[in-house]
This record gives C-alpha cells, structure tokens and sequence, in this order.
C-alpha cells in the first residue's frame, strides 16, 4: 500500500501590524440646520442627542468605488507599498451599487493590484472590524503579504430624509489600513460576534423584492434608537473586556479608544463603562464626519494619527457594533 499524500501547507507571517491609513470623506459638510427641517427638529436638539455638528456627504457623481480607490491610494502611499504587494482587498460596505460584482474587485483594479483576492463583507458597522480580523488570518496563513482593509460607505443612497431614527446621523466616506508582516504583534486576538435576534434594531424598512414588484418605495435605513443604544453600551462593553484579556493588557496600557462613530452619547458612556483613564485619546471623529458605518473607525483612526503624532507606536482599542447586530474588536498598535 502507498504512502498516503501529504499536501503542502502555506507559511505565513508570525505577527501582522497596520502600516498605514488612507481616507476620503463626502465633499459637502452638511449642517444640522439643513437638515432638521424634515424632521421637526432643530441644531441644539440634534447636538445634544447625537455631538453631531456637521456630517459629510458625497457628491451625487461619487460611488464607493470612488472614495474607497482614492482612501487605498494614500493608505499605499503613506505605507510605502506597491500595489502589485497587495495579495488581497478586502472592503466592508453596505452601500456598493451593484449586487454584484464585490465592489473590491473593482477597487483592486483601479489601484493596479490585479490579480490580488478581492472581496466584500457586509456586517455593517461592524465591517472593518472584521475585515481587520480576517487581513491578519489571511497573513498569518500565508496568502498574502499584504491586505488591504477598506470601510467605504455612502449612506447618503439609503436614507429617507423625514426619517427620525437614523437618517440625521448619516454620513459618507471611505477609510483604509495597509495590513502586512510585523515583528511582533501589532493586531491582537479578534472577539467577533452577532445576535441575529436582533437583526430588526438597525434594518431596512423593506425587501428589494418588494421595491422591484412596486409595492413600496426605494428601501431606506431605519433603526430602534433605545434598544441599539443600550445594547451597545452594555454588551459591547463586555465584548471591549474581553477583547483587553485576550490581548493580555489593561486599559490603562491604551493610547487611543476608537470605538464604531455611532453617537457621541453612546461614545462618553461605553468610555465610561470601561473606567477608561484620562491619558487615553478618545476618537470622536462622528462630530463633523457623521455615522459612516464600516467607514467610521478607519477613519477616526487616520484623523487620530494625523493630529497626535504622540500616539505612534501606541495600542488602541477598536470596536465596530451595529446592523445585525454584529460586532468584532481587537487592539492595535497605531502606525
């Protein structure tokens, strides 16, 4: 009898890091003034409930192939790596303007890193997070060098502007991280998870089918603003815990929290829940930007580093929580 044949297993990188961050964001700053008319509402209201001031948002001719081909070209640039490096493109959106094809494809393209693996997820807010997740393993295992990772979305295409749950804190953008080899750890254990018993909390408000056979209008993003609320400051917390264990450290060892752009509110009080100390640089990105989805953590992170040079080398702690509901965190060491 033969011996039985043996396959060859790829080898990856030990450790993997972030080298680098790109962004885009909507050309027009659009303030609460202009917008609380259809709602009833009004800027002090809109503030106070959310830390919004102004939110951004694309031109119409923009598309997330657009602001994510342009947040990857200086994510490249910044990191020093050439496109033909990329052994993957990974973009995390819920607002691509096909069905198909991935949009990533598309992005691979337009950057020159053909034939690089190219593809979408669609876990909402929790998008990058995972993509995160997934950039490491695919690294680590040895099919790539380097991935990257792309939350680009363009929420201005899903909102009912009379809508009072969601639409105000809606904005558009793109931002990317360059992930690749390290010599140490520079992307810890990931905690990624759902609870699909809640998918309703953060949905549309109806099927395609139903749009396509003229029984409603174009489907348009709604959400229970009380139950996401406190499903985020009370169990994202514990899943920010868990995700401290697993990366060995303690939040004071943190430079920067950086968690999902969904509400100021929901920002001061899971930084809250997490006694987090005052040395740690809270992203609150969601004041001028909006809610940008799988877009919001890539780029609060590149504001963070573009106005803190201090946080260099530092270990940040970020968390993507929404549609879903999904979520998925890990600590980084900032570029």
């Amino acid at each position: 009898m033969s011996e039985p044949v043996v396959l060859r297993q790829a080898e990856g990188h030990e450790y993997t890091r972030i080298y680098g961050y790109g962004a885009y964001r909507g050309e027009h700053a659009v303030t609460n003034d202009e917008i609380a008319g259809p709602i009833d509402s009004s800027d002090e209201w809109i503030r106070q409930r959310t830390g919004i001031v102004t939110r951004a948002r694309a031109a119409e001719d923009v598309n997330i192939i657009h602001m994510a081909t342009a947040a990857c070209r200086e994510a490249l640039e910044v990191s020093g790596v050439q496109p033909q490096q990329v052994g993957a493109v990974i973009v995390a959106t819920i607002t691509n303007v096909f069905q198909s094809p991935a949009a990533a494809t598309r992005v691979c393209d337009a950057i020159g890193a053909t034939p690089a693996a190219a593809y979408d997820i669609s876990a909402g807010c929790a998008g990058y997070c995972y993509a995160i997740a997934q950039a490491d393993a695919l690294i680590r295992a040895g099919a790539a060098e380097y991935v990257l990772v792309v939350g680009a979305e363009k929420l201005s295409d899903i909102i009912d502007p009379t809508d009072r749950s969601i639409s105000f804190l809606l904005g558009d953008g793109a931002g990317a991280a360059l992930v690749g080899p390290a010599e140490e750890p520079g992307i810890s254990a990931s905690v990624i998870g759902s609870d699909g018993s809640k998918w309703d909390a953060v949905s549309m408000n109806h099927e395609l089918q139903e749009f396509r056979r003229g029984e409603v209008e174009w489907p348009t993003l709604r959400q229970d603003g009380r139950a996401v609320f406190r499903w985020a400051v009370w169990e994202m917390a514990k899943a920010a815990r868990e995700v401290l264990e697993r990366a060995g450290i303690e939040a004071s060892d943190l430079a920067a929290f950086i968690p999902h752009q969904a509400n100021m509110r929901i920002i001061d009080e899971f930084a809250n829940q997490l006694g987090l100390p005052e040395s740690v640089v809270i992203a609150r990105d969601i004041a001028d930007t909006g809610n940008t989805s799988a877009a919001s953590i890539p780029l609060a992170s590149h504001r963070l580093v573009s106005e803190h040079a201090e946080l260099s080398g530092g270990l940040a702690l970020q968390i993507g929580f929404g549609a879903g509901l999904a979520y998925a965190a890990q600590v980084v060491r900032l570029p």
